[in-house]
């Protein structure tokens, strides 16, 4: 397995991630290379929790121009989880 705290980058602390919490689901930015069974195992391993569910989203980076040159955004993936029922994951 590789490293976890290479898989999840950052938990996302957005309104409709708040929203979600209701639902247990939590929204982490991942690495782009990094595939749902890597993910799942990394959130297993670094909160002791157990995940049922694991979606994942990419957004592709924007074009953005300042002055001549023309550059892009990076990429980002982030990926929502799902934990099992009584499981909690404790945000600051």
């Amino acid at each position: 397995m590789k490293n976890p705290y290479k898989i999840l980058k950052t938990p996302l602390q957005t309104e409709k991630g708040t929203m979600m919490l209701g639902e247990n689901k939590y929204l982490f930015r991942v690495a782009p290379g990094a595939n749902k069974l890597e993910i799942k195992k990394a959130v297993e391993a670094l909160y002791n929790v157990t995940v049922t569910k694991v979606n994942t989203q990419i957004s592709r980076g924007k074009l953005k121009r300042v002055r001549r040159e023309e550059g892009l955004t990076p990429d980002r993936k982030k990926a929502i989880v799902q934990l099992r029922q009584g499981d909690k994951i404790e945000t600051a």
